[in-house]
């Protein structure tokens, strides 16, 4: 007799119930406990904004802003989210406006196929934030300065990867982002 573990196992895990909010809508969800953040963003909110590219945490393309930080939201699972305020790309413009660095991506050409720009967007968000709370990064530059390099922005956005290879124009609007602020 065989027996489909696959089956048994999704059986006897059970859901579990988690409550947070997405881009300003408080959500209930029941999900399975081993359901990925990015799967109940995508296959149960139908945010598919954020993308799946890697599902390994290595490609920067699922990049959402969880309390304003950003997260590979592949490698986190949904029920540990419980009261957490999450942004996806699709919560970051007003009905009229684009989003600061929105607007300078397309203006700066910041992407070509598109796939890692959700990502892209978030990452650099969550790298003006980090900058901005004085958080270091390796290049140990010094955050007081108005305007780092190009190498501390480079260094803060590794963790996301452009197939296409848009990198200087996602360093330009970047760039143009921080100068812009007070």
């Amino acid at each position: 007799m065989s027996i489909d573990i696959k089956s048994e196992v999704t059986a006897s895990a059970g859901t579990l119930d988690v409550c947070f909010t997405v881009n300003g809508i408080k959500h209930r969800l029941e999900v399975d406990p081993r359901m990925t953040l990015l799967d109940a963003l995508r296959d149960v909110l139908g945010l598919t904004g954020t993308k799946k590219g890697c599902d390994q945490g290595q490609c920067g393309a699922c990049t959402v802003l969880v309390g304003g930080r950003r997260m590979n939201s592949c490698l986190s699972f949904a029920v540990m989210h419980e009261g957490d305020e999450i942004r996806t790309i699709e919560g970051l413009a007003s009905q009229s406006t684009l989003h600061p660095m929105q607007a300078s991506f397309v203006k700066h050409d910041g992407l070509q196929c598109g796939y890692c720009t959700p990502g892209q967007i978030c990452s650099a968000i969550g790298a003006l934030d980090e900058l901005n709370r004085g958080v270091p990064s390796h290049v140990s530059e010094d955050l007081n300065q108005i305007a780092p390099s190009d190498e501390e922005i480079r260094e803060r956005m590794s963790g996301n990867i452009c197939r296409c290879a848009a990198y200087p124009n996602i360093v330009a609007a970047i760039r143009e982002v921080m100068e812009r602020q007070p």
